[in-house]
């Protein structure tokens, strides 16, 4: 639900936004093309580049525009009212607890909660989350979505699917394929857990399924049904690459629908990154692609909270990623490949879905596009061609997995798009859930950071801080809990209603100038089953 723009410039009146950019652009690729002064470069997956240009239809600046107008003297402040804050807030959340006993086996997942504060218009962040019927255990994912959406949504809707058909046993396989060849009802693989406005593409749904069938039968023809044993680390990796295959398949070869063939093309040629966790049991494992982050929130004895990094982000800063890519290409290409912390310049992610600009062979792009609809030949964007691009692929959308073998201290997991990340530290995220999650408030000394504080504002801070002891009451989700810190939290680590208020007010054109999209899932553990578990063995 946006908020009202004449909300926001009572704000630029004031001076209180005086960092925003000198030039506001609408734009549907702001992603690509749109670089403020301000943006710190790191928050745009794409590096801007001039073939993005022809996206930009600059307006006005904000200082003209403000300086255009006469106002009073005393300008008037408009902030929204708490329950507006908390209307925008609660808009996307969902909750779902687990049954202790699902017929099969006794969880050790109580329930999760999840969220999403858009940016982008329309946000390009999507979450999943099922529980695997024909096998055990969840499976829970963030995907975040980069030059648009259509390759978020895409991974969103398919890749449990695939994950679910590489865990079931042949058997299943093969009396899931006698039932579609006899046209009998097919066993349901996944109850999925959404958010009304977690939808599907109804009219993509017989194409996913014609891929995700060849798929089985593939695994089919492959395993002779000698072996039961199931490896799960095996199948996240196969799942993952399988259905990136078939998003680039299905581009090349297109569709005769023409929304059909412009849907794939818009799939491939946008990209996503995923973090999904598979939860049977005390089992944990997490598929991560891309720079979304699973964490782990541990209780230590004596009530305080710590951070276990599940994932590693696939980026610059991640010194065996470099080392990968370096050695994947030639050594001439060593100083090209990565450049100002980006694959190839342009690119933050050093993996992902789709994106096939970095994986298809130049001549392939071409005749792609030449072959396609006007729309895609007409984007500037999809006939630019990387620079240095001599060696592709240079992406993959091969996952790193990690398992943990859960512990009654492990109380819970937070999966979140790096939207959260960029704005809060692990330990934070995790103190902030755990607080939550238990009504437990460990104080800690006010730290003022060098700031000259008055006896005044020290009252203030102390008179929040006791605030703040019944404010965790006003959230009855975790994950709707952690994002009003990640926007409204102060220099003083306490939610500043002033300023939650000014950050939703922002209208969609400079939102993104200030943070990502954020998608949080927290999974609460059932510590009881946990410690049940370790005692069996």
């Amino acid at each position: 639900m946006p908020a009202p723009t004449q909300l926001f410039f009572p704000l630029i009146r004031n001076c209180e936004l005086s960092r925003i950019s000198g030039t506001a652009c609408y734009c549907h690729h702001r992603h690509l093309c749109c670089s403020a002064p301000y943006l710190a470069q790191s928050r745009l997956r794409y590096a801007p580049h001039p073939a993005y240009a022809t996206f930009c239809r600059p307006k006005e600046s904000w200082w003209q525009y403000s300086q255009g107008r006469r106002y009073a003297s005393t300008p008037q402040k408009f902030y929204l009212t708490p329950p507006q804050v908390n209307s925008i807030l609660k808009a996307n959340e969902y909750s779902f607890k687990v049954p202790e006993f699902d017929g099969k086996n006794v969880s050790s997942v109580l329930g999760f909660d999840s969220n999403q504060l858009p940016a982008n218009a329309p946000i390009e962040d999507r979450r999943s989350a099922a529980t695997c019927l024909q096998t055990r255990g969840m499976l829970l994912g963030v995907f975040d979505g980069h030059a648009g959406c259509a390759c978020s949504q895409a991974v969103s809707e398919r890749l449990f699917y695939y994950i679910a058909v590489s865990l079931l046993p042949h058997e299943t396989l093969l009396e899931i394929e006698n039932a579609v060849e006899s046209g009998r009802a097919l066993l349901p693989i996944l109850q999925w857990h959404k958010h009304p406005n977690d939808y599907f593409s109804k009219e993509a749904s017989k194409l996913y399924f014609n891929s995700l069938r060849t798929y089985w039968q593939e695994l089919i023809d492959l395993n002779t049904g000698e072996s039961t044993d199931i490896d799960v680390k095996e199948a996240l990796i196969n799942a993952f690459k399988r259905l990136d295959n078939d998003i680039s398949l299905e581009a090349q070869v297109g569709d005769p629908n023409s929304f059909l063939n412009y849907l794939v093309l818009r799939v491939a040629f946008s990209g996503a990154t995923a973090c999904v966790a598979h939860v049977d049991g005390v089992d944990l494992h997490v598929a991560n692609t891309g720079d979304s982050r699973a964490m782990l929130g541990v209780q230590e004895e004596d009530g305080s909270w710590s951070a276990v990094t599940l994932s590693n982000d696939h980026n610059a800063q991640n010194e065996r990623e470099l080392e990968r890519l370096k050695l994947e290409h030639p050594k001439n290409e060593a100083k090209s490949v990565v450049k100002q912390d980006r694959l190839l310049g342009l690119l933050m992610p050093f993996r992902a879905f789709g994106d096939v600009k970095f994986k298809w062979s130049i001549d392939l792009q071409k005749r792609v596009i030449e072959s396609g609809p006007d729309q895609l030949n007409d984007n500037e964007y999809t006939k630019f061609i990387p620079p240095n691009y001599y060696t592709p692929p240079y992406l993959t959308a091969e996952p790193e997995v990690t398992y943990h073998r859960l512990r009654p201290q492990d109380k819970f997991l937070v999966l979140a798009t790096d939207g959260l990340w960029e704005t809060m530290h692990r330990q934070d995220v995790v103190r902030i859930v755990g607080e939550y999650l238990t009504g437990m408030h460990h104080q800690q000394p006010i730290a003022v950071g060098g700031y000259k504080v008055t006896l005044g504002q020290m009252h203030g801070l102390l008179t929040e801080r006791r605030a703040k002891m019944s404010s965790v009451f006003e959230d009855q989700n975790a994950a709707t809990h952690l994002i009003r810190h990640a926007v409204g939290n102060n220099e003083f680590g306490t939610v500043d209603h002033e300023r939650l208020s000014k950050m939703l007010s922002l209208p969609e054109e400079l939102a993104r100038m200030y943070r990502d999209d954020i998608t949080i899932i927290v999974v609460q553990f059932n510590s009881h089953v946990v410690g049940a578990y370790q005692n069996q063995e």
